[in-house]
């Protein structure tokens, strides 16, 4: 699996994947979209990045949020560690908050 490194790579992978699952064709996500093909094609290829606009009615037209055409595509295991380490930090920022009212009321 190649490593994608930048926010346009990123973003190009992504679109093209979630075009392809939706079964359409560049033409297709593009008159959806209301945007031209030749502008479609070089977003997936990473030489062009859409406008906020434009990512909403692509997300729109493939039915999925927009935050989903920016993830990086983790293994399980590495998906469990984030979540792990997103719990602890959660923790720790509770019982952080928790001490400090504590110790006020001393």
């Amino acid at each position: 699996m190649e490593k994608t490194t930048s926010l346009r790579e990123i973003f190009a992978k992504n679109l093209r994947e979630n075009r392809r699952k939706c079964g359409f064709s560049q033409e297709k996500l593009a008159e959806k979209s209301g945007i031209s093909t030749q502008y479609l094609a070089m977003m997936e290829i990473a030489r062009k990045f859409p406008t906020a606009e434009v990512l909403e009615r692509i997300a729109i037209a493939t039915n999925i949020k927009v935050y989903e055409l920016f993830l990086i595509d983790h293994s399980p295991r590495e998906e469990l560690e984030l979540l792990r380490q997103d719990i602890i930090n959660e923790m720790k920022q509770t019982f952080s908050g928790i001490m400090e009212e504590t110790l006020k009321k001393l």
